[in-house]
This record gives structure tokens, sequence and C-alpha cells, in this order.
């Protein structure tokens, strides 16, 4: 497997993203990279696509001011950590692997999961997996999907848009799904962990991951999974946005089938879009916040 790493150079004129950071080695000749804040109680903070734990920032800063320790892991092929260099060296199932294998290394325990995008499709996986670590859930605008299910049309023609766009701009694709206007610094942030598109494959192939039919290498590990939710009786928020049209009503999955998002205070974020951390991040960590005290 051919690895590459990011120069750090690249990530010189960052703003807002000042932060412990850590390299931990899972193997394989792999790294995964996380920035942390605060002390107290453990909030996961976990990315999807074709984001990083720069996504998180504002977030970080208020809830590690609220009393938690806030940690972000960078998924493998992404932010700061190594990055598959070959399509073929990215699976759904090595990713799990991959961020099971830093979970351990790094003993997160009573932890406080907060999933969006793929940040969802791994860490309800990761929860699954060890579910004793976690504490509470908090879901927004993600799924696990399993196949068994028609995929909306929306996501469908991002699939494709992925696969065939020759033009991979991260931080405009970001821009796209994020309703207040970006800074250009901001947008460069996205892209500069990207410097050509070689180092992209991650990016390029998790939405084709995504299981879309019953028989999927993914379906069945996602249906295990979805088996120990349907028992998950801990604290299970849902906090989703009024302008995401690929998982626009996925709350009322999560809301009808976990115990634990019985009675909880669920909430519509409204005006926000698909990256909701960027459109919202006050509202979030306050939210979060408030609910965990």
């Amino acid at each position: 497997m051919e690895i590459l790493t990011t120069p750090e150079a690249r990530f010189d004129s960052l703003s807002e993203y000042d932060f412990e950071e850590a390299h931990i080695d899972i193997g394989e000749g792999l790294s995964v990279h996380h920035a942390e804040a605060g002390a107290g109680p453990a909030v996961l903070l976990i990315h999807g696509q074709p984001t990083w734990s720069y996504l998180y920032r504002n977030m970080i800063e208020t809830l590690a001011k609220r009393g938690f320790r806030v940690v972000a892991p960078d998924l493998v092929g992404f932010g700061k950590s190594s990055k598959p260099r070959r399509v073929e060296d990215h699976s759904y199932e090595g990713h799990v692997s991959w961020m099971i294998e830093w979970l351990n290394r790094v003993d997160l325990d009573g932890i406080t999961l907060f999933a969006q995008d793929w940040g969802g499709l791994i860490g309800l996986r990761l929860l699954a997996n060890q579910p004793d670590r976690f504490s509470r859930l908090v879901v927004a605008n993600t799924g696990l999907p399993t196949g068994d299910q028609r995929m909306p049309d929306a996501f469908m023609a991002w699939r494709e848009f992925v696969r065939n766009t020759p033009d991979f701009d991260c931080g405009r694709i970001v821009q796209g799904g994020t309703i207040r206007t970006l800074s250009d610094a901001e947008v460069a942030a996205y892209n500069a962990p990207f410097p050509d598109d070689s180092y992209r494959a991650g990016p390029r192939v998790m939405p084709s991951l995504v299981p879309i039919s019953p028989n999927d290498p993914s379906s069945e590990p996602n249906r295990q999974a979805w088996r120990t939710l349907f028992g998950w009786e801990r604290p299970t928020l849902t906090l989703f946005s009024d302008g995401d049209p690929i998982t626009a009503g996925g709350e009322r999955i999560f809301q009808s089938k976990i115990p634990g998002a019985a009675g909880q205070p669920h909430r519509t974020i409204e005006h926000a879009g698909h990256f909701l951390q960027e459109d919202a991040a006050d509202v979030l960590a306050d939210t979060i916040a408030a609910w965990m005290h």
C-alpha cells in the first residue's frame, strides 16, 4: 500500500485551529491525526467526506470551555492523517477497522459521540463494536444504510458527481453544502490536505462505498450494528438540519429505532445545510453541552 502524507507546510496558514495535536500509529504504516482540547468527560467528534477535523474547530473551542475533553480525529485519507494513494486501498470495512484501532490506542471511555456524514457511517460502527466505551450519542445529518432501502436521488446524483468530475475541489464542495458564505481562507483550509489529486483517493471513493444494495459487502455488518442500536438505551439525541436534501427525514429512523432516543429534546437546526457545523457551530455546541450537563 502506497501511503502519502500531506506536507505540514500546507497547514501553516490555518486560522482558528490552534489545538493540541497527536498522530497515532495504527499499523500498516498508517497514522491517524487528531486534535483535542479541554478536560472532563470525553466528546468524540467524527467528520465525514470531504472534510476533516477543521470542520469542528469552533465546536471544539466551545465544548472545551464548557468543561469537556473534546477529541476530533481525521479519518484515514483526510486531513493530517495518512492517505493511501490507491482507490482500491479504501473500503468501508477497512475504514471501520482503522478507526477501531485508533480508538483502542487512544483508549477513550465514557464517550459522547457526535457523528455527521461518514462520521455516522463509521462512528456508529465504532459504538456497535464497543458499546461500553460510549455513554451518549448525538447524530446529525447522517445514517447507517444497509442497502435494504432506496437511497435518496440527491445522494445518487452526488455519487455520480464524485465519480466523474475531473475537478474535485473539496473547499468548493463544502461551500456547496453550507448556507453561509465561507471565507477564502476557510475554503483553502478544506483544500489544504490535498496538494493534488493523488492525495484525494479517500474523498473520491467514499460515496461509492456506501451500501446501496442488500448484498453490498458492508450491508450485513451494518445490519449487525443496527441490532446493537435497537438495544441501545443510553441517551441519544438527533440534531439534523433543515437544509440538507441528502439526509432530510433521517432523524426519524434514529428516533423510532433507538430506545435511548425516547423522550430526548431532539432539535432541528434551522438555517443550516449539510455541513451544519459551519452554519451553526455555536448552536450545536451549546445544545450538546446543555444536554450533557
